[in-house]
């Protein structure tokens, strides 16, 4: 990643016009990248001021305006392929990386983000109406919509798209399978996703998948939350009336084979699961519900990204500011991702009563305040590693996976205090 950032092709693949960053400015390509690494939630001006105080002390001042200008030179795609390249190659390749009965478990999701709002913005990603806790409407935003494919076994973005708010998240889903092995990966998904439409493309394409069904989807499965009589099922689907024509036109399989299963809770609540997994022996009921909960771990991610990371704080209102803030802050989880490898295994191998993982508030704190030394510097590339062990090896964080607290609902005034007051971000 240090020399990609250099490579004058890979600058020259990822500037808006071939004249940018030609000529000797303070601001330069490398800078540019550097500081959206960061992350940071600070007064634009005063984390200039601290990037410069480090990489360039003779520079006395780099004002916000110039680097406005100056990141209208890069493009956003320069963070897809340093993710693609720097974080998803490497992880994958020594093949020494997570998989469940072989496969590599792949959840396809997607959020709202609210965008900044200006005219740029709304043009490219539109507005909707957004309601809070409370099913109030709060009137329209500018939003965009995330879509990701990740592998909740080994954290890390393989492909993510920021699409219009409007946007159906099917078909984001269907443009994710050209990262799709179907040899090794098997695809997990949420209720809102089955239609004939995806499941004939997965069966198209041969991806094994497991999804969750909702109450209102396929006729079986909608039999199977009101019966407990059978809870496996193998049915032959077809089309809907008013679809087939479009399935013709797609030259999609007219009909499919699939297995629906029907899952109990703890609490009581009853789950119908879809899936390509038809054999019942070798995906018992117990495997197939054990699978399906992989599928937290994308939810955990947008968590990060949003809570952690800051995502929705973005540091411009252009739209292609705002897909650099994006496109980076993937980039950013998944260095975490790799860099806490080291850590997390020293802390597996501890004996404790429970087990415990690197604290990811101390972990991008400690990556953002490195991300020169990381990305721009020539210090050993061990020496470093070793430095940043021991820091994420600080204050670690217990893992009780059988915890299961009651969720309460919180008032708008009493989140406002927690913002305010107590939630503490990794600057």
């Amino acid at each position: 990643m240090r020399s990609c950032v250099f490579d004058r092709d890979f600058q020259q693949r990822h500037r808006t016009k071939s004249s940018a960053f030609s000529r000797d400015r303070k601001l330069t390509f490398p800078r540019v990248i550097l500081f959206l690494i960061q992350k940071s939630v600070k007064p634009l001006q005063i984390a200039l001021n601290e990037l410069f105080d480090r990489v360039d002390a003779t520079c006395l001042s780099v004002s916000a305006s110039a680097f406005s200008q100056a990141r209208v030179k890069l493009a956003h795609t320069a963070f897809i392929e340093l993710n693609k390249s720097g974080v998803v190659d490497t992880l994958y390749g020594d093949a020494d990386y997570r998989t469940w009965r072989g496969f590599r478990v792949l959840a396809v999701d997607g959020s709202t983000i609210i965008l900044p709002d200006s005219a740029s913005v709304r043009e490219e990603f539109g507005a909707i109406r957004i309601a809070n806790q409370h099913m109030s409407v709060t009137g329209d935003r500018c939003c965009g919509l995330a879509s990701v494919l990740y592998d909740v076994l080994n954290r890390v973005v393989i492909n993510s798209i920021l699409a219009p708010a409007r946007a159906y998240e099917v078909d984001l889903a269907i443009d994710h399978l050209k990262d799709v092995d179907p040899t090794r990966d098997l695809l997990v998904f949420d209720r809102y996703y089955p239609s004939y439409r995806y499941l004939a493309t997965l069966t198209k394409a041969g991806v094994p998948f497991v999804g969750r069904c909702s109450n209102r989807s396929f006729a079986p499965a909608n039999k199977m939350f009101n019966t407990s009589t059978r809870s496996s099922r193998v049915v032959t689907l077809t089309p809907p009336h008013d679809k087939r024509r479009q399935t013709e036109e797609a030259n999609l399989p007219s009909s499919l084979r699939v297995r629906f299963v029907r899952v109990e809770l703890e609490n009581g609540e009853i789950e119908v699961l879809v899936t390509s997994l038809i054999d019942e022996k070798l995906y018992d009921l117990s495997a197939l519900r054990e699978l399906y909960r992989l599928r937290w771990g994308v939810e955990t991610f947008f968590d990060v990204i949003k809570n952690r990371l800051s995502l929705e704080n973005f540091t411009g209102k252009s739209a292609e500011a705002v897909k650099q803030d994006f496109y980076s802050t993937i980039f950013l989880s998944g260095v975490e991702t790799l860099l806490v490898g080291t850590a997390q295994k020293e802390l597996d191998s501890r004996t404790s009563q429970n087990p415990q993982k690197v604290n990811k508030t101390v972990a991008f704190n400690t990556i953002k305040n490195h991300a020169l030394d990381l990305f721009f510097s020539d210090m050993d590339i061990e020496e470093l590693n070793t430095k940043l062990t021991n820091l994420f090896l600080t204050s670690p964080v217990c893992v009780r996976p059988k915890r299961n607290p009651t969720r309460s609902k919180t008032t708008d005034r009493a989140r406002a205090n927690y913002y305010k007051r107590v939630k503490k971000h990794a600057c």
